[in-house]
């Protein structure tokens, strides 16, 4: 399970997250919902001990083991993936090089790059195209299979649905249902709200640094004022 306990963070002297606390459970989905610049790609960069911003208090723990200190590396060494918000591809790696660069194509175990496909049809039909050669909704597939490439046990999805059709959104939220059933913890960091709540058990609202809400996501549909006041929804 992760847990976030009192986290304050910033850039520089830029404080963007103040005490904020949060959990996610096994075979979980919690979705973690903000405007812009509420601090939430801070949160999940924290998470996974990127460079930028800096811890300055607070805990971080996974399975009981403290995060805060490890590199990237060894946090993704912890079965925690994360799919970044713009989903960061090379543009000249093909769709395969992307799946294998960590693992090799003849591996039989976990996830695999014949597994993606399958997850992922489409991806197969463009297993030799770069990553500037693939559409949107394309990108987005291969960032959440490049992810799973790591075996994750949680993965971290920040803002997946930037940028997609209607449709493609769709499919993102059977997908993220899908790897529930399979066994991930997800933590979902959206501004698509109706799409959150489609997939999310439960749901924490951010607002200038600090959780202000944290409901059952069948719940939050009903509360129009929270809906109003922290997210801008009608």
């Amino acid at each position: 399970m992760l847990e976030i306990r009192d986290l304050h963070c910033s850039y520089g002297d830029a404080q963007v997250v103040h005490g904020a606390s949060l959990t996610v459970g096994d075979r979980e989905v919690v979705a973690l919902l903000g405007r812009n610049g509420m601090g939430k790609t801070t949160l999940v960069r924290s998470i996974m001990g990127l460079t930028s911003p800096q811890v300055r208090a607070g805990t971080i723990t996974w399975m009981g083991d403290a995060l805060l200190g490890l590199k990237a590396h060894e946090i993704a060494g912890r079965k925690i993936a994360l799919v970044p918000q713009g989903r960061r591809l090379f543009p000249s790696l093909t769709v395969t090089e992307h799946l294998t660069m960590l693992k090799p194509i003849r591996t039989k175990t976990g996830w695999t790059a014949d597994r993606i496909f399958g997850l992922f049809p489409r991806l197969a039909e463009r297993r030799m195209n770069r990553g500037n050669q693939l559409s949107g909704g394309e990108r987005g597939m291969l960032a959440v299979g490049r992810a799973l490439m790591l075996d994750p046990e949680l993965i971290l999805m920040d803002e997946p649905s930037e940028g997609l059709a209607p449709i493609m959104v769709q499919h993102l939220e059977g997908i993220i249902a899908q790897l529930k059933a399979e066994g991930l913890g997800i933590l979902l960091v959206e501004q698509n709200l109706y799409s959150a709540l489609a997939v999310a058990d439960r749901v924490y609202v951010l607002e200038t640094g600090k959780i202000v809400y944290e409901a059952q996501a069948e719940a939050i549909a009903k509360t129009p004022d929270i809906l109003t006041r922290f997210l801008g929804v009608h």
